[in-house]
């Protein structure tokens, strides 16, 4: 099979562009605690205006971004509502409770996006024996969906209800430039509606470092506070805001590639026997559930690995693999070629 691995592991593995390199090692740098970073000043300007927001936050990480938003957005003993398998719930190191001091209010869904109906039974009355909840978060893509794209007329719908209902609302878009790709659609359109977004630069994008939040300028003052609170004052900073700048601006026109690979390597895999791909494949996620007797995903990651395949298991008998940037069609092929070959094999007799 040779020594070239396909690293299917996320979309956060991929290393940064040539271009992004040379803006690092040139880029004008200062302060940024003190507000003296002009590249850093200059991603967060840029993001706000493709967000259309009116201010934006360079932060080291998405989970930096979204326990910064929780916190800007907050108080301590409120009520978040969530999808149950949110990342902000599921793979935040439990942050929002820990951090925040914020109790979870989870709401079940097939596709990751909550209904006014559901959200409406979700708020309780104001009563002692009840946190009072104050805010409403959604994720797009959602990952444990399989990267799915949440409609956006269904976003509109569902954040206007919460509006009425008095909540706060922020976006995890992590890979919000996925889903704008998906829809069409220009990443304003799909943050207009949130009060707070958060946008991931190291997912699809390829930045090595980063993610940038957004919001009102009141918002992101006190977003800013936060991010000090939790140790994310970052000094000369430019030389990761400057590859974000790249991302943010060459990156997205190259994601329909991303998301064309994912597709094929759904076919491929889906008529495999014993493995079923789950949902439709529309970005750059595939979620496979592993069908065939004596397999899992354990069983399936480990011969992958053998063959210079990496994936992450998703559950006991699921598997995640995400296509970016350094994944080839060729890789792809060699991916369901491979898995072809594992699969026709009885269990254990590697």
């Amino acid at each position: 099979m040779g020594n070239h691995v396909v690293d299917l592991r996320s979309d956060t593995v991929t290393q940064p562009t040539p271009v992004m390199r040379r803006a690092m090692a040139e880029a004008e740098v200062g302060d940024d605690v003190y507000g003296e970073d002009p590249t850093v000043k200059r991603l967060e300007e840029t993001a706000a205006q493709m967000l259309g927001k009116e201010a934006g936050l360079f932060v080291s990480s998405g989970t930096m971004g979204n326990l910064t938003a929780l916190l800007a957005h907050t108080h301590t003993g409120e009520e978040v509502i969530l999808e149950a398998n949110a990342h902000i719930y599921y793979y935040e190191a439990g942050g929002l409770a820990r951090i925040a001091g914020l109790i979870p209010r989870l709401i079940e869904t097939t596709d990751g996006c909550i209904s006014p109906e559901q959200l409406i039974e979700a708020v309780r009355p104001g009563d002692i024996h009840f946190p009072p909840a104050s805010l409403f978060c959604l994720e797009n893509t959602h990952n444990r969906a399989g990267g799915r794209v949440l409609p956006q007329d269904a976003v509109e719908r569902v954040v206007n209800c919460a509006k009425e209902l008095g909540l706060k609302t922020h976006l995890d878009g992590a890979r919000l430039m996925n889903a704008a790709v998906y829809q069409k659609l220009p990443p304003s359109r799909l943050a207009e509606p949130f009060d707070s977004v958060s946008l991931c630069l190291s997912k699809g994008l390829a930045a090595p470092v980063g993610s940038v939040l957004v919001g009102t300028r009141e918002f992101i003052a006190r977003a800013r506070h936060a991010r000090k609170l939790l140790g994310g004052g970052m000094r000369q900073a430019g030389v990761l805001a400057a590859a974000g700048l790249i991302a943010l601006t060459e990156m997205p026109a190259r994601l329909e590639e991303d998301h064309a690979r994912a597709r094929r390597l759904g076919t491929g895999l889906k008529h495999i026997p014993g493995l079923e791909v789950i949902g439709e494949v529309q970005t750059n996620i595939v979620i496979v559930e592993v069908t065939a007797p004596g397999w899992d995903s354990a069983g399936l990651t480990a011969a992958w690995r053998e063959a210079g395949i990496l994936a992450n298991t998703a559950s006991p008998r699921r598997v995640r693999l995400v296509t970016h940037y350094q994944i080839s069609d060729a890789d792809i092929e060699r991916v369901i070629a491979v898995t072809e070959q594992i699969m026709a094999q009885p269990p254990g007799s590697r």
